[in-house]
């Protein structure tokens, strides 16, 4: 019998996200959720509401521990080129050690919910736009400092680092070849 909730709201929170991450929204029921945390479903409708919610609370937690602290240690720790050069090294590397091929989850939700639910519509949106943001930024102060080629816009070149980004982890999960997603990377990185 599934215990009450036991832990912090964090944890849950975590075992959430790998579920969705694992299985996308449509693809998890509430009654998986409560297996995959150990408790009831009474108790997983008390603490979070219904499954649209948590799933929401779930993109909350992938941005805050995973593409925000990413992005902030690329912005905090490297010359502005380098973080640009390291978001893409480090997301090639993780999609050719993921067996089995789970792909982004802010990609996977912008495909199967975007669509069909204007609030994670303006979720994904929003988070799209803080790594639209990174480049920018980065961008910007490397052209400042000289560092960025001739004859590049900041502001058209961040959108085309975000767009081969996404395409990135996309072909990852249909092919995931690292000679091929190098070559993709080394073609978005041509453009600095």
């Amino acid at each position: 019998m599934p215990r009450d909730l036991q832990f912090d709201r964090e944890s849950a929170l975590d075992l959430a996200l790998d579920q969705f991450w694992s299985h996308g929204f449509n693809d998890t029921s509430m009654r998986d959720l409560a297996g995959r945390l150990g408790v009831s479903l009474s108790s997983l409708y008390n603490t979070f509401g219904d499954k649209r919610t948590m799933f929401l609370a779930a993109l909350e937690r992938y941005d805050a521990q995973i593409l925000s602290r990413r992005l902030d240690h690329l912005e905090r720790n490297y010359p502005p080129l380098e973080a640009v050069r390291g978001l893409f090294e480090s997301l090639a590397a993780d999609c050719a050690a993921d067996p089995v091929r789970r792909g982004c989850f802010l990609v996977n939700t912008a495909l199967e919910m975007s669509p069909h639910d204007p609030d994670i519509e303006r979720e994904v949106r929003a988070k799209l736009g803080s790594i639209e943001r990174f480049f920018l930024r980065a961008l910007e102060t490397a052209r400042s400092r000289g560092d960025l080629a001739p004859g590049r816009e900041p502001k058209l070149v961040a959108a085309q680092l975000l767009a081969a980004l996404l395409g990135i982890r996309v072909l990852a999960r249909a092919h995931p070849d690292p000679e091929t997603l190098d070559q993709v990377v080394r073609g978005a990185l041509a453009l600095l």
